[in-house]
């Protein structure tokens, strides 16, 4: 039997939050989970005092997460064959 390919980071950007690069590689490490590409960064009013990640709205052939940190906010596309609820049980023990 062959080993379950590891899904792929798409580098587009040349900042991220930080943490959030080492969350994303342990991320497509599992199985169903095919690409993973952050995107824009943005400031916001609240505040998130540690890094959070978590299930936005379904795009096609997967979802948009948002990740948090400080005042700061970052798109990540996530391309998967998993349903919603495993991919957030997945985005929680990667966060714990």
């Amino acid at each position: 039997m062959n080993k379950p390919q590891a899904g792929r980071l798409v580098w587009n950007h040349s900042t991220h939050l930080p943490g959030l690069i080492p969350q994303l590689k342990k991320l497509i490490k599992f199985a169903g989970i095919k690409t993973v590409t952050p995107g824009v960064i943005r400031t916001v009013r609240g505040r998130s005092p540690k890094l959070r990640l978590r299930i936005s709205v379904p795009i096609t052939g997967g979802f948009k997460a948002i990740a948090r940190q400080g005042k700061t906010v970052q798109e990540v596309f996530i391309t998967t064959t998993l349903e919603q609820a495993e991919l957030e049980t997945i985005l929680e023990k990667l966060m714990a």
